[in-house]
């Protein structure tokens, strides 16, 4: 029984450790000015098919239905919360472009949010890197500003590993201010 209480009185900490953490995350956000990095959300499998059109996205790895739900999710949670944004930005892979819009609705595409994963396509880092730092060093909105990506391209720009629809928050120059794992 006393092992029961132990491990009891260790998950409760960890619950309120966790509610913690998601409040913390939405007062960030609700400050605006932050840099709110998304991965995609889930669509099954590894890089890309080998007849991958850019404009054709039945030549893609696309969202699942959890996906399409994973960014269902994620919209309700920046509504939920009363998050706004003065901007959102998705690669131009439908994958991205898909969550975006079901999560947001409107959105841009920017080719320096497109993965470069694939061999095909790595040749395109550095200058998408490039492209994205001066972007953000030009960037003077006041407001969120969301970036719908990639797994590679947030590794690469923050050095941190993402699940599918996790949002990660940054401020304008880039510090790691949170993160939360929409499911």
């Amino acid at each position: 029984m006393r092992y029961f209480k132990i491990i009891l009185i260790f998950f409760l900490f960890l619950l309120n450790k966790t509610s913690f953490a998601n409040e913390n995350i939405v007062e960030i956000l609700k400050k605006e000015n932050n840099i709110i990095f998304i991965r995609h959300a889930i669509a099954p499998g590894n890089g890309d098919p080998p007849n991958f059109d850019i404009l054709d996205c039945s030549t893609q790895r696309n969202l699942s239905k959890e996906g399409e739900l994973q960014a269902l999710k994620i919209s309700k949670f920046f509504k939920e919360n009363d998050i706004n944004f003065t901007k959102v930005i998705s690669s131009e892979w439908c994958r991205c472009k898909d969550t975006a819009k079901i999560a947001f609705g409107n959105y841009e595409t920017k080719n320096f949010l497109n993965s470069f994963y694939d061999e095909r396509f790595s040749e395109n880092k550095d200058t998408q890197i490039l492209d994205f730092q001066k972007f953000i060093k030009n960037w003077n909105y006041s407001g969120n500003l969301a970036l719908v990506t990639h797994y590679v391209v947030i590794s690469e720009i923050l050095d941190l590993a993402t699940s599918s629809g996790e949002i990660v928050i940054t401020d304008n120059n880039l510090k790691f201010l949170g993160s939360l794992e929409i499911n």
